[in-house]
């Protein structure tokens, strides 16, 4: 049975409680609000406009994660931008719970795609006669859909933590947004068989997903000796473009959940990281090495350009 909490509202101490940093924060992170949107969506629109790169498994999951990267910083940037306006930061008892749920469930979907993106990739390189049979739209679909229930049995999970745990007095989050140990650290009972839980479901899942994902990029790399020179060009341009936002993703959910104690000092630091600045980042890394999507930009602009020139 669920304890029950006195508790109706939290208070977000938020980043700083210097109201000149306040400013300068509001509008730094209104621009990459903005900017994260912007050069996600544009990712989106650029692959489901372009037919080539929409029939490509590899695509089609970039833009899987290009709109994960968008709902993630939708879910926390516009309420820790508008908080930075105010001197009192309030979110109610079911606001919390709906936020922790949301960043967790977008979250735990993006994990699921990252493995199918190394899928994609190492069936690409070390299988490339079977390739058309084995990534089909079928399966593609498939793991779409596994990333979507994954995702929401993860974040279920997270919420049946808190919710059994009883808040009956302390309301002063020192966070931006509502996550596990913040709360836990409110919470009107021992929780240290908790914080082991966030550790099985978080923590080693981060580790061994994130070992898993550098040992098959391992494989994928020592395969490519075999493959010609303009081949393995193009192999480790792709592969290094995914490494990179499997690092950014992965060390900083290491760093948050995989540590025996819910007491870290740099813990808004590293959500800012991959919550904020790594979606802000994802569209870049992929887009300007990847000749093939800069391509599709220029066309779809181009169309744009033509299109509203007519009319």
């Amino acid at each position: 049975m669920l304890n029950q909490s006195f508790v109706t509202e939290f208070l977000l101490l938020g980043l700083t409680q210097n109201q000149k940093v306040q400013k300068i924060l509001f509008v730094v992170f209104l621009f990459v609000y903005i900017a994260t949107v912007g050069g996600n969506i544009m990712t989106v629109v650029t692959i489901v406009c372009s037919p080539a790169l929409l029939r490509s498994p590899m695509y089609f999951f970039l833009a899987f994660l290009s709109f994960l990267d968008a709902c993630t910083s939708s879910v926390i940037t516009p309420k820790l931008t508008v908080d930075l306006l105010y001197p009192r930061r309030t979110i109610s008892f079911e606001g919390c719970m709906t936020q922790l749920f949301a960043v967790h469930f977008f979250t735990g979907v993006e994990v699921i795609i990252l493995i199918s993106m190394a899928y994609d990739r190492y069936v690409a390189i070390c299988k490339p006669l079977h390739y058309s049979s084995i990534m089909n739209r079928r399966l593609c679909g498939v793991l779409v859909g596994v990333a979507w229930s994954g995702g929401f049995f993860h974040s279920i999970i997270q919420i049946i933590f808190i919710l059994h745990l009883p808040f009956c007095g302390p309301n002063v989050i020192d966070h931006f947004l509502c996550d596990l140990f913040p709360l836990m650290k409110l919470a009107c009972t021992d929780t240290h068989i908790f914080v082991i839980l966030v550790f099985a479901n978080s923590g080693s899942f981060c580790i061994v997903i994130f070992s898993l994902l550098l040992v098959s990029y391992g494989v994928i790399l020592f395969s490519l000796r075999a493959q010609s020179s303009a081949g393995r060009h193009k192999a480790l341009s792709t592969c290094g473009s995914h490494i990179t936002v499997v690092v950014l993703f992965f060390v900083p959910c290491i760093i948050i959940y995989a540590r025996p104690t819910s007491a870290f000092s740099s813990e808004k630091n590293m959500f800012l990281f991959a919550t904020i600045l790594s979606p802000l980042l994802n569209p870049m890394i992929y887009t300007f090495r990847n000749k093939e999507m800069k391509n599709a930009i220029r066309k779809m602009w181009k169309r744009l350009v033509v299109s509203y020139g007519i009319s």
